[in-house]
């Protein structure tokens, strides 16, 4: 299928499935930051205060699923079935790694995280509680990953859809039982959401196991293999070290908004939560395209690679301009939802970041789909480059500077950061063309 099907076909049925698991999670992240905030103002400032060491968790998580999609896509493009398995294997191993450390993270390092940005002793009481729960008992997240990158290496988006959907639906459904019902606050939302990554865990495997022949697990005789692991890395820690670099971009960017005051902050977190709701759909596009690119490059069918950028590029372009208008149109509507104070102080601070954050979604779209590209065909560096560029070189000085002058202004850094990523990175693509594209024979 991925070899055959015309572009404009394979993309949205590989990528549809992605999208909308996407979006459900979006949904449910923003569930739960609503649910959170109706609880208590001091509750949705602990989760949004934990966010970033979370994030950090993710960021491992997808980061090594995305190395172990490409190299998968990759060795069945190539025709090879037992290295793809042996791929599948080895990736296993590296994310039950992943969560032996967040374990320890989440028994050591959450109190100390939450105390060294707060003073406030219900914040870290209620941040800390949160972030153990969510790292210890993370088997599920890192497992769940995994599986759904293996599903989607291999072009089956629906079941690797059907295991997200299963995680976030429990999700939604739990989070106001043991938020309310049983009293419990950031703790609830903390189990509602591990129980719904076990689900979509316990799924994930089944489904592989039943409907992915050319990947089902058996485990006679493994043994981790580094030149196995090596190729998974060079995709997987750029594709992390970028997603981390968001974990640490929110850190500092909360530390610079604290000086505006805790409703400051909160619009930066209720802003990450409402964009995920444009850019989930985007990430969603780009993971399907990773095995579609991956195979075509392995196949070295140069024809349907660039295919499939240029109808990426057009469904991202969609997407995003459709969540640029909804934040320019109902910025008051998007941000009411979090707010059940009676100032309106929420409302007011984050209608005016929407409204501006929202400008830098388009060139964000290409350049995520582009930096999808240099991760397919195993040229994750590339994407590490953007990133750093982006998030730590221009957005955060610029940001820093723009403070000088009022918190309104510091939302302009985003499209900054947006356009000067975008320069570097069809600089880098028109590299990669080069070197990587153009070389390969049609078949």
């Amino acid at each position: 299928m991925l070899g055959t099907v015309p572009m404009a076909r394979l993309v949205p049925t590989v990528s549809v499935p992605i999208m909308i698991s996407m979006l459900v999670q979006a949904l449910y992240n923003i569930v739960d930051a609503i649910f959170v905030s109706q609880y208590s103002p001091e509750a949705l400032g602990a989760v949004n205060l934990a966010m970033p060491l979370q994030m950090l968790m993710i960021a491992l998580s997808t980061g090594m699923g995305t190395g172990i999609n490409s190299l998968i896509s990759r060795r069945l493009g190539e025709k090879n079935p037992a290295e793809a398995r042996c791929a599948a294997k080895n990736g296993i191993f590296i994310e039950c790694c992943g969560w032996l450390l967040f374990v320890f993270v989440g028994l050591f390092a959450s109190r100390p995280f939450m105390s060294a940005f707060t003073d406030d002793a219900q914040l870290i009481s209620q941040g800390t509680t949160y972030l153990t729960i969510v790292c210890v008992f993370s088997f599920g997240l890192f497992m769940s990953i995994c599986l759904e990158r293996m599903l989607q290496a291999s072009g089956n988006t629906k079941a690797s859809m059907l295991t997200q959907l299963a995680g976030a639906v429990t999700n939604i459904i739990l989070d106001p039982v043991f938020i309310f019902v049983f009293d419990m606050g950031v703790a609830g939302a903390a189990i509602a959401t591990v129980i719904g990554q076990w689900v979509g865990m316990i799924l994930g495997f089944i489904l592989n196991q039943k409907t992915n022949p050319e990947l089902r697990l058996s485990w006679d005789r493994f043994r981790p293999d580094m030149h196995v692991m090596k190729p998974i890395f060079v995709v997987g820690l750029p594709s992390t070290v970028m997603q981390a670099i968001s974990s640490l971009l929110n850190v500092l960017m909360n530390a610079l908004l604290m000086g505006f005051g805790t409703t400051a902050m909160n619009v930066l977190g209720v802003y990450f939560k409402l964009q995920s709701f444009v850019f989930m759909p985007v990430f969603g596009l780009s993971n399907g395209m990773v095995p579609i690119v991956g195979y075509n490059y392995g196949a070295r069918n140069r024809k349907r690679v660039y295919e499939c950028i240029r109808v990426c590029l057009i469904y991202a372009a969609i997407i995003m301009t459709l969540g640029m208008l909804a934040f320019q149109l109902m910025p008051q509507t998007l941000m009411g939802m979090f707010d059940a104070s009676e100032d309106g102080e929420l409302i007011a601070l984050g209608s005016v970041a929407l409204r501006i954050i929202s400008t830098c979604f388009l060139p964000a779209a290409v350049g995520i789909t582009l930096s999808t590209v240099f991760q397919a065909v195993g040229k994750g560096v590339y994407s590490l480059i953007m990133s750093l560029c982006r998030q730590l070189v221009v957005l955060l000085p610029a940001a820093w500077l723009l403070s000088k002058i009022s918190l309104n202004a510091v939302w302009w850094a985003f499209l900054i950061a947006e356009v000067a990523s975008l320069a570097i990175c069809l600089f880098l693509f028109a590299r990669c063309d080069r070197k990587f594209l153009r070389p390969l024979e049609d078949q």
